[in-house]
């Protein structure tokens, strides 16, 4: 199996331990933002320590970084924070399922900003499992509460939320191709490890003066909710490792396409331990994901 192939579902595994943890800190003491912040502060150590080990492992020295590192690394990481600001604003929206669903165009609009930006061209069994995956996304979005067609749903805050960061998303993912590619190294693990800390790093920074303005006395609860907030840095590192490490090798649009496995892993965890019980829709939906996916490996 490909490295991209394993990274990716690794990454939306972590992602799924993440979004588990991060909601327990966000219910708390943490505020939304607060409990984004501590994703990429607890992270840090665990990032940096890993890097200096693989390059002390394999005897090398730093390598040499394109200055278009720095500014595609912070396209990438401001596009991740404020995705994830406009999904955490879906949460008081009625309608959230159709939101989820125009965020899951972010594959969509990251194979179009991929072509515009890197002239990466998707195949057309890529856009085959792309369409199957958008399809099989849009069943398991549905959710008992809906009222009407999903296109009587579509004027509404949450679809602009859900677009909006869908396309930060894909800003996200198509600036940490090209920042990982910046780096002047034949190993993708180092590449990943390199982009990762610094762009890591980058969000901290951007982040720790928004909250001493806007939310000061979360910097301290941060600190406060250090024993859960650890894990919740380790789940972070090792599901962006696996995303960064993906994205050194393939396009964006697949990784992404791949991705979506992780709603397989969050129906899995609603019912094995939240006792939760799924439809027939849902169960299709799976299947048809599943054949996504399928398709997406051979084309790729």
């Amino acid at each position: 199996m490909e490295l991209w192939i394993v990274a990716t579902i690794a990454a939306a595994l972590f992602q799924t331990v993440r979004f588990m943890l991060q909601k327990m800190l966000a219910t708390g003491t943490l505020s939304a933002t607060g409990s984004t912040f501590a994703r990429f502060a607890y992270a840090q150590p665990a990032a940096w320590t890993v890097l200096a080990v693989y390059l002390w492992w394999l005897g090398l020295g730093f390598p040499s970084i394109d200055p278009s590192f720095w500014l595609w690394g912070l396209a990438g990481g401001v596009g991740q924070i404020l995705a994830t600001v406009m999904v955490v604003l879906l949460f008081k929206e009625r309608n959230f399922a159709v939101g989820i669903t125009l965020k899951k165009t972010e594959v969509i609009q990251t194979a179009f900003l991929g072509l515009v930006v890197l002239g990466e061209v998707i195949s057309v069994g890529g856009w085959l499992a792309i369409g199957l995956g958008l399809v099989a996304v849009l069943m398991l979005s549905e959710t008992p509460g809906s009222v009407g067609a999903l296109w009587q749903r579509m004027g509404t805050r949450a679809v602009a939320l859900g677009l909006a960061s869908g396309f930060f998303f894909s800003v996200s993912g198509v600036g940490y191709r090209a920042a990982t590619l910046a780096v002047d190294s034949g190993d993708p693990l180092l590449r990943a490890l390199v982009g990762l800390a610094f762009v890591n790093l980058m969000q901290c920074l951007v982040m720790i003066p928004w909250l001493a303005w806007r939310e000061p006395g979360q910097m301290r609860a941060v600190w406060g909710a250090r024993r859960t907030a650890i894990w919740l840095g380790l789940a972070s590192m090792a599901g962006s490792m696996g995303w960064f490490t993906a994205f050194t090798v393939q396009t964006a649009a697949y990784v992404f396409a791949l991705g979506q496995v992780e709603l397989i892993f969050s129906l899995m965890a609603s019912v094995l331990f939240f006792r939760e019980t799924v439809t027939r829709r849902e169960l299709t939906g799976i299947a048809l994901l599943t054949v996504s996916i399928l398709v997406l490996v051979l084309a790729a």
